[in-house]
């Protein structure tokens, strides 16, 4: 990857982090690594946690950032949240996995995209 694209990414991150902090959330995780993969942000509030996939890209040209989202990528995600619970102490009593698509500053916040 270049160092353009993980600018991108990272840029991207911060204002999905910052839209969720603005609407009452607290992010727990951010960039959570294991050896399948990554969490890019995982957010709580009122009792529930959300793990969110962030796509930021720098002009529509190739689709919208929320279609690069797959059904794998999901599968991904669901696998890895779940080793994320498996690390806490606590279970929440709801999750929710969202998509945040960031287009230049425009950030896009999918609930319950999958």
């Amino acid at each position: 990857m270049t160092a353009g694209r993980r600018a991108l990414g990272a840029r991207g991150e911060a204002l999905a982090a910052r839209w969720y902090e603005a609407h009452g959330y607290t992010v727990v995780a951010r960039n959570w690594r294991c050896r399948e993969g990554e969490l890019d942000l995982v957010l709580a509030r009122d009792g529930t946690v959300v793990f969110c996939e962030v796509k930021a890209r720098s002009s529509s040209a190739y689709g919208s950032p929320a279609e690069a989202v797959t059904r794998t990528k999901q599968l991904r995600l669901r696998r890895l949240a779940m080793r994320w619970l498996d690390e806490q102490e606590a279970r929440p009593a709801r999750l929710r996995f969202d998509v945040a698509a960031v287009l230049g500053s425009r950030v896009e916040v999918i609930e319950s995209a999958f």
